[in-house]
């Protein structure tokens, strides 16, 4: 089976900096929290141009981090897209506030502005306070930030971007990182830049906020003593080991960028005639989290099981859009459906996408996946 994500062979590139950097962290013993935490915040911030980087203990403590330093709760809406992953509903929700979910686009699968409008008078007719927006920008691409911005604006929104599967991509020039007052992300060992555990980090320009981050991370403690709690905090601290290991993992990140842009090049090219493949806004830059294509919903898991036989794997991000899954439908949405959502939900497909898919491999899966659509659509043709 050819892997979804080969994290083996990148461990392979650096694996003697990785030891390297265990056992220097196993002879200083600043096992939390460590120097190599620090100098990781210092370079993610040179990569991405934020002006300042807090790292912590997963991208879902990121979220709730900033949702916390900006007293987000009972009251207030929430807007975010309903296509997407449930951490970012989840921590709206923990805190007590409302989730609207909004609608995305088709192309881009990203939130639609025009639907967040929608989302905003819903708030406001149920007697909620319309407090931020988290766009989520799927798949490696960046939302459309600059249509975006404009609208929170004009309704006193914070902007908070979800760039757990972004970082690293770049929108009209700009690096994700630097697209909106506060942006998270996430180093699930998944994600295009990970570790070998949990991590996650805040980007920020505001330094007010970056020291109510600070002390929420750590219980809420104060500047000049850790044990005068000036706030009730959590435990959102990055372990030195993971810190160590995404240093390693930034140093490989512009290259590995790069590969998978030609990975997603050869792909659109071989597949462009056979599926709907992936849309990148002009003058962006995906991180190509994933490779997502749209095919017939009728035939989707007839695909999957054809390619399953052939030892290609295949995902769907994401089945059920958050507004139909049981956790989160009592929550309201900007309208009464959301059609792109539930559309998408019933016709993506995800192939197998990393840096290291050499040539060889990616024809075998493009050829694979022609001639199992061939296969599906004489089926379905001999039933019709």
């Amino acid at each position: 089976m050819i892997p979804f994500i080969d994290l083996a062979t990148q461990q392979k590139r650096i694996r003697p900096q990785i030891e390297a950097a265990m056992v220097r962290i196993l002879d200083h013993g600043a096992y939390i929290m460590g120097p190599e935490v620090y100098a990781l915040e210092a370079q993610l911030s040179s990569f991405c141009g934020a002006q300042h980087t807090l790292s912590c203990s997963n991208g879902t403590d990121a979220l709730t981090l900033v949702l916390r330093a900006k007293n987000v709760g009972p009251g207030d809406a929430v807007f975010l897209p309903s296509f997407t992953f449930a951490a970012t509903a989840g921590v709206v929700a923990l805190i007590g506030a409302t989730v609207i979910f909004i609608d995305v686009l088709p192309d881009t699968f990203n939130i639609d502005p025009m639907s967040l409008v929608k989302g905003i008078e819903k708030a406001k007719a149920l007697g909620l306070h319309p407090s931020g927006v988290i766009p989520v920008d799927l798949f490696g691409q960046a939302a459309d930030y600059d249509a975006l911005t404009p609208i929170a604006e004009k309704h006193g929104l914070w902007v908070m971007a979800d760039a757990a599967q972004s970082f690293g991509g770049t929108y009209k020039g700009r690096k994700v990182g630097t697209l909106a007052e506060t942006t998270t992300t996430s180093f699930f060992p998944a994600k295009p830049l990970g570790c070998y555990g949990d991590g996650g980090a805040v980007f920020t320009e505001n330094s007010a906020l970056l020291n109510i981050l600070q002390s929420l991370r750590i219980h809420g403690q104060g500047n000049e003593d850790k044990y005068k709690n000036i706030r009730i905090g959590m435990n959102g601290r990055m372990d030195t080991l993971q810190a160590a290991i995404l240093i390693e993992k930034l140093a490989l990140f512009p290259e590995e960028l790069t590969l998978r842009q030609t990975v997603a090049d050869r792909y659109s090219q071989g597949l462009a005639d056979v599926a709907t493949t992936p849309f990148v806004a002009q003058e962006c830059q995906s991180t190509w989290a994933q490779y997502t294509l749209k095919i017939d919903p009728a035939k989707r898991k007839d695909i999957m099981e054809e390619l399953k036989k052939e030892e290609i794997p295949s995902v769907i991000y994401y089945p059920l859009p958050l507004h139909h899954q049981q956790a989160y439908k009592h929550y309201p949405c900007a309208t009464s459906t959301l059609p792109v959502s539930e559309e998408l939900a019933n016709c993506v497909l995800s192939l197998p996408m990393h840096p290291y898919l050499d040539e060889e491999t990616q024809d075998r899966i493009i050829k694979t996946f022609c001639e199992v659509l061939t296969r599906v659509n004489t089926k379905f043709q001999s039933k019709g």
